[in-house]
């Protein structure tokens, strides 16, 4: 081999190598969050930062295997044309965005979609209750996660007066009938509860407040939320044991400790949905069709941002 196709063979796996590190640093990057998260910890209640999450390489090597068969169910869904459904539930800053963000990381957003819906409009209140949430609903080959769900009411619509006692047990008469009608149509329901101690959001709400980077997260809404946790546990034990039903079971998740509500949700989520491997076409490369009079034309400079890094 030549000098020139050892160095071309040099540069493209050095190219690739970089290329996977970069993909690995996706998730380093989130974890930079927790270690900022911690740091200010130990800052706010003047003792050593001391990290009693799991080991980090253990967390990383499992969240990348997890995340792999994530991949595998994917092509499982769509293979197969299933519609999945998973709900995550609980109360605020207990941990479901993190989640759902480690779920979708290695995903097709054409495959797997997020729905967090906002307050519902005018016009929406006047809908059918669950009307604006079927939209979201997934067809044949696609996951559909539900970042908050049908469940509003039964939490912050109750807590805060936006729904009367009639709608409020119209709800529970209608929910069980609602989620088995979207059974007996083909669709996997997976729900979710995010289950932290009254300590734990307490500190989670005290760090979003020292924190310019999370401040946002917290709404008017979520601050009241933080006033009213014991209205919150009613009405969250009446949930669970009202809709607690065997076609969609309530699964409760343990996520005091992120890491380790991470990997759970994530390893019980594919234990739900039997999956199997399918089989791909290796993938070629097609050589690239070359034209002698082609030639592109160099990008005019006052295009170009400036490269301050």
């Amino acid at each position: 081999m030549n000098t020139d196709k050892t160095d071309e063979l040099r540069d493209y796996e050095r190219r690739l190598h970089a290329e996977m590190l970069d993909s690995f640093d996706e998730e380093l990057e989130m974890e930079i969050d927790d270690d900022r998260m911690n740091d200010l910890i130990a800052e706010a209640t003047n003792r050593a930062s001391e990290s009693k999450d799991l080991d980090r390489h253990f967390y990383f090597r499992e969240l990348f295997r997890l995340q792999k068969e994530l991949v595998k169910l994917q092509d499982w869904v769509v293979h197969k044309k299933l519609k999945v459904v998973v709900l995550f539930e609980g109360r605020d800053a207990a941990g479901k965005g993190g989640v759902i963000k480690r779920i979708t990381q290695r995903l097709n957003p054409r495959v797997c979609r997020v729905a967090a819906l906002s307050a519902p409009t005018e016009r929406e209140r006047t809908q059918w209750y669950f009307q604006r949430y079927v939209s979201h609903l997934p067809a044949a080959g696609e996951i559909a996660l539900f970042d908050r769900s049908w469940y509003n009411r039964a939490g912050v619509e109750k807590v805060m007066g936006f729904c009367d006692d009639d709608e409020y047990e119209e709800f529970y008469r209608s929910v069980p009938e609602f989620e088995k009608m979207l059974i007996r149509s083909g669709i996997m329901l997976i729900k979710y509860w995010f289950s932290i101690t009254d300590e734990e959001q307490e500190m989670r709400f005290k760090m979003r407040i020292h924190d310019p980077l999370k401040q946002w997260k917290l709404s008017p809404m979520d601050m009241e939320s933080r006033r009213r946790w014991e209205d919150y546990t009613k009405v969250k034990e009446a949930m669970l044991e009202r809709t607690h039903i065997p076609e969609a079971p309530w699964w409760i998740i343990e996520a005091v400790d992120k890491k380790k509500a991470r990997l759970n949700c994530i390893h019980h989520l594919l234990s739900q949905v039997p999956y199997g491997e399918i089989e791909h076409a290796p993938v070629v490369l097609p050589e690239r069709v070359h034209h002698p009079d082609y030639h592109r034309n160099p990008v005019p400079m006052e295009m170009l941002i400036p490269a301050v890094y």
